[in-house]
């Protein structure tokens, strides 16, 4: 199923009308053996079958983690496939957690493993490091543009390790998130309601300290089992907020298998945020 309207009009509609929430697929070990499954194929199935079920009708995005399923091997990858194809089926928009990054024809053929609509991967929306330079990124940005997708690139994550790189200042005075962060707002000029270029920017940053205004979306990780909570997203994004798509994982996922229990859960995070965004 192919929607040739731009991502960032879609993740617009979604976000209204299903709230800002994005909720992590993270099939881990400890997560399965958590659910009562096995850390085998098997286990992986039952448990992103599940949160599919549970949440893909509701949700406003689902982020599956590439590298749960790829450990899995060919088999692993056959999940992936299967699980991203029933989510868009049930309305989610599907971003898909790989952060590629590369140069020349490589990139390209990432960028066609999830942003080709003949690709069993095709996502609405891709994870990508810029951290090879953001013109490396290019053969992505342009198969994002002709196929309706969206690209997230990593901007100021929430590990503590990223800052060694994205605080960096180069010789025009700006950091190296804000240079990705001015790439980005280039690509999303004009674009309305929403560009289709987002940022990966961490809820649990105590100042962002950059200018996160790039007309597009800038997904939050760090909420829920991080430290942030819904409270922290003001702080942070400032007036952008309403374009923030906080990212949970964990503390929705701990509350499988019960898919009633996965909805409700999710539904907590989605109020509190629209509590704090007077939405």
């Amino acid at each position: 199923m192919t929607d040739s309207t731009p991502f960032g009009t879609r993740l617009r509609t979604a976000l209204d009308t299903r709230g800002q929430l994005c909720v992590g697929i993270d099939p881990h070990a400890a997560l399965l053996t958590a659910w009562g499954l096995n850390d085998d194929l098997a286990g992986l199935e039952t448990f992103s079958r599940t949160v599919v079920e549970a949440l893909a009708d509701r949700v406003a995005v689902l982020k599956p983690q590439s590298a749960f399923f790829e450990r899995f091997g060919s088999r692993g990858v056959a999940v992936l496939e299967r699980s991203v194809a029933e989510a868009r089926e049930a309305g989610a928009l599907v971003l898909m957690d790989a952060k590629r990054g590369d140069i020349g024809s490589t990139m390209a053929a990432y960028a066609e493993a999830f942003l080709s609509p003949d690709s069993p991967l095709f996502s609405d929306a891709l994870t990508v490091s810029p951290y090879l330079g953001f013109g490396s990124l290019q053969p992505a940005v342009d198969l994002a543009h002709a196929n309706g997708c969206g690209l997230f690139a990593l901007a100021l994550t929430s590990n503590p390790e990223g800052h060694e790189v994205q605080r960096a200042v180069g010789a025009d005075g700006r950091s190296v998130a804000q240079a990705v962060l001015g790439r980005l707002a280039a690509e999303n000029s004009g674009a309305e309601p929403l560009g289709s270029f987002g940022a990966v920017v961490g809820a649990t940053l105590a100042d962002a300290g950059v200018d996160l205004a790039i007309n597009g979306p800038l997904l939050a990780p760090g909420v829920g089992a991080q430290g942030a909570t819904a409270a922290d997203l003001p702080r942070v994004f400032g007036d952008q907020v309403r374009n923030v798509v906080p990212s949970v994982s964990r503390d929705v996922l701990k509350h499988g298998p019960s898919v009633q229990a996965l909805r409700q859960a999710a539904q907590v995070f989605v109020d509190d945020v629209r509590a704090v965004t007077n939405r």
